[in-house]
């Protein structure tokens, strides 16, 4: 099975991707992954990035789309895969297209997680981050510390990060409109697009997710 992942920010993305790979026994590949993995060893499409990133650039489409292909070559991706945070726009989806077509494989669906706006801000601006070890999150709705600003895996001071604050949070959402909303229609006009409300607890969504996915084999 081969899955591309949208939504918005703060929609549960990474989280279900990594539950379904799981169900789906494909690998999760995400772009975050593919820039870490990349530039830690150092290859040249790292290097290539790093060059960009560190002069304060957008890296350019042409080397997020081949870092992306790389990893669809890998031996573990022959039998599908779940694409989260690629393609981003058009242009990549475009390329994704070109790439399925030139080794003869194609999609089986595009899951688009839908969450209402306000509850995307309130998810990302009432995240709270342990100073001492970012792995410990809290919020301050949902999963409140037992004291307020104190961490209560270590006792370090929790912390708001300038990313999580709301008016970053609606920037990112401006961007998401702008840029990746319109592959949903791109990818609509292909009937590829399986809509799903990430609302709930994270195993119901997931769920929700298994029985909306087209049963094909990979």
């Amino acid at each position: 099975m081969r899955i591309v992942l949208v939504g918005p920010p703060g929609a549960g993305k990474g989280t279900q991707a990594a539950y379904l790979a799981k169900n789906l026994a494909i690998p999760h590949i995400s772009t975050g992954d593919l820039f870490r993995a990349n530039i830690s060893q150092g290859t040249p499409l790292g290097r290539e990035a790093k060059s960009y990133m560190d002069a304060g650039n957008l890296v350019p489409d042409s080397v997020t789309i081949a870092m992306a292909e790389d990893r669809m070559e890998q031996p573990d991706a022959a039998n599908g895969f779940l694409l989260d945070g690629f393609p981003r726009n058009l242009g990549q989806a475009k390329a994704l297209d070109e790439y399925l077509k030139d080794k003869h494989l194609t999609l089986d669906a595009v899951l688009d997680l839908e969450v209402p706006e306000d509850e995307v801000v309130k998810r990302i601006a009432g995240r709270r981050i342990c100073r001492n070890d970012s792995s410990h999150v809290f919020h301050a709705e949902y999963n409140k510390p037992e004291t307020e600003g104190v961490c209560d895996v270590c006792g370090g001071e929790l912390y708001q990060r300038d990313d999580d604050r709301e008016e970053t949070v609606r920037k990112r959402l401006e961007v998401y409109h702008t840029e990746t909303e319109p592959i949903i229609d791109y990818y609509k006009a292909q009937d590829l697009v399986v809509t799903l409300l990430a609302m709930g607890k994270v195993d119901e969504v997931t769920k929700r997710a298994m029985a909306a996915l087209p049963s094909r084999d990979a």
